[in-house]
């Protein structure tokens, strides 16, 4: 816990960006029945019956100091999934910071085997070189801020409408994303090491002079 603590408390270095990830899963839905539009009055109304259409797997990555947010539509949240979305991270988001701090749930996707799976030896070893995993401990994914974001996604876009389709949920992400980066949202993240270690102190170990 104090590991992914200590990195929120760091100063911003551009070279040494912080970035939250973390993963979700959202079902595309159909109406079976088209909705009621909106009228003087009365709110859009839909039919509680849906036709399920699969899962779209989304890839949340997060600097809650600049305000910038990517999310990904995939297929899958496999090994490979993860290792691209990395390599996208570091070769087109962020290609000239020396290194990227990632804060991200202890998965077994979530490592560098991942990387020496998808690429060749000599990329995965570049990407390697330029990637710090600082995990969140077990129980503790609250500690992450990526999925503080994914919760307003949910809010603010997913949970408004259904997609049938992972074009249409796509384009709604992207517009929201576009909306959220224009305008910088990012996070203030209060809770400090020395908040947990008085807040949380039960969790800590016991020692004869406690």
């Amino acid at each position: 816990m104090e590991a992914v603590l200590d990195e929120y408390q760091q100063p911003h270095d551009e070279q040494h960006p912080l970035i939250c990830m973390d993963e979700a899963s959202r079902q595309l839905l159909d109406d079976i029945v088209d909705p009621l539009p909106m009228s003087p009055g009365t709110p859009k109304r839909v039919d509680d019956k849906y036709e399920r259409c699969g899962v779209r797997s989304l890839l949340m990555f997060y600097d809650p100091v600049t305000g910038w947010r990517r999310v990904s539509g995939r297929d899958g949240r496999t090994r490979l999934d993860w290792a691209e979305e990395v390599r996208r991270l570091l070769d087109e988001d962020y290609p000239r910071a020396e290194y990227v701090t990632m804060v991200c749930d202890n998965l077994n996707t979530h490592d560098f085997a991942s990387l020496y799976l998808a690429f060749d030896a000599d990329t995965a070893g570049r990407l390697r070189q330029r990637l710090r995993l600082v995990y969140t401990p077990k129980n503790g994914s609250w500690l992450n801020m990526a999925e503080q974001e994914l919760s307003v996604l949910s809010r603010q876009c997913l949970g408004r409408r259904r997609f049938a389709t992972p074009e249409q949920m796509d384009a709604a992400i992207a517009a929201w994303q576009a909306d959220r980066n224009k305008r910088h949202c990012g996070s203030d993240w209060r809770f400090t090491t020395t908040d947990a270690r008085i807040k949380l102190k039960s969790l800590y170990p016991k020692h004869d002079n406690d």
